[in-house]
């Protein structure tokens, strides 16, 4: 199965913002998670054995591991249209995620299934809330749940109490039924607006609380963008009105934050002129568009030093 756009901005949060996936294990599972446990993911391909001898690639959305007291592996799938094969795609998933850490231990071969779940996009609140996988061997039968978290479900002011802050892009799918209404009445659009505002007024709390990082919020809107985009690419009014409550200065506040950050590390190491050319790297970065390349060298000093070399910059003493 393909992917879609939803799918791309679904793994971009898990892998730039991946604490904001603990509060949706708390959610959905009832884990106990403070959010400051490590994650690690594991590689979305998958190759499963076909019954003519060939290997088929599959996707999942992903699959990555918790680390805490215990390691617990899960795997999310993110669902946008209706697909009535989803358990068969999860249980083949699950069960080649099981074999590829699987261990033979005496004669006997250990395998662990991952807590899996799905996020849909567009379920409506009468669709199922779990769907079951049931396994008849010829000794026993074992049946385990997955979980659907359905955006239908949440308002914007559960999603911020519960700090469910990786929903937030998904959220304008709460609306779609709507949007021919809001494209051609100033009135209602303008309601839509004040949600946004709200939301948009909600991330900057958080930053300022200290509750949310910078880059975190700047992901988040950039992300909410790029769905609605894609969701309401025959809407321009909505598009246009959207965009206007959520601000367009992304890059400025990425380069405020990593700049500061910058400075910090500078004074820390003694080296206060080294301001200047990390100044000279940011701005490089971004005006070639590069935000990986800005995140990484924010956090890691010798990719830092590597990307001074590769843009020409001195590094003053």
């Amino acid at each position: 199965m393909s992917n879609t756009p939803y799918d791309d901005v679904f793994r971009t949060l898990l892998n730039d913002c991946s604490s904001l996936a603990l509060p949706l294990l708390n959610e959905v599972f009832k884990e106990g998670y403070t959010g400051k446990e490590q994650i690690e993911f594991f590689p979305n391909e998958h190759f499963l054995n076909q019954q003519d001898g060939e290997e088929d690639k599959r996707i999942t959305d992903t699959c990555f591991v918790v680390k805490d007291k215990k390691m617990k592996r899960y795997h999310w799938e993110c669902q946008s249209t209706e697909d009535k094969k989803i358990l068969i795609r999860i249980f083949e998933y699950d069960a080649q995620i099981a074999l590829d850490y699987g261990k033979v231990k005496e004669e006997v071969l250990e395998v662990i299934f991952p807590h899996s779940a799905v996020l849909s996009l567009r379920g409506g609140r009468s669709a199922p809330d779990q769907m079951k996988i049931r396994i008849i061997t010829p000794e026993e039968t074992a049946e385990y749940r997955v979980p659907v978290m359905k955006m239908c479900s949440y308002t914007l002011e559960e999603i911020f109490s519960k700090e469910l802050f990786f929903l937030l892009p998904f959220y304008i799918f709460t609306h779609e039924g709507q949007f021919e209404e809001y494209e051609k009445n100033a009135e209602k659009l303008e309601k839509l607006k004040e949600e946004y505002t709200y939301l948009t007024a909600g991330l900057e709390t958080l930053v300022k609380e200290g509750r949310l990082g910078e880059y975190e919020k700047c992901t988040i809107i950039d992300m909410c963008k790029r769905v609605l985009e894609k969701i309401a690419s025959k809407y321009k009014r909505i598009q246009r009105g959207v965009r206007e409550v959520m601000g367009g200065q992304i890059l400025e506040y990425e380069a405020k934050t990593i700049l500061n950050q910058g400075k910090k590390e500078g004074m820390e190491e003694g080296i206060e002129k080294g301001i200047d050319s990390y100044a000279a790297l940011t701005s490089k970065l971004l005006q070639a568009n590069r935000l990986e390349d800005l995140k990484r060298a924010s956090e890691d000093i010798e990719y830092r030093k590597q990307l001074y070399r590769e843009l020409d910059i001195k590094i003053s003493k």
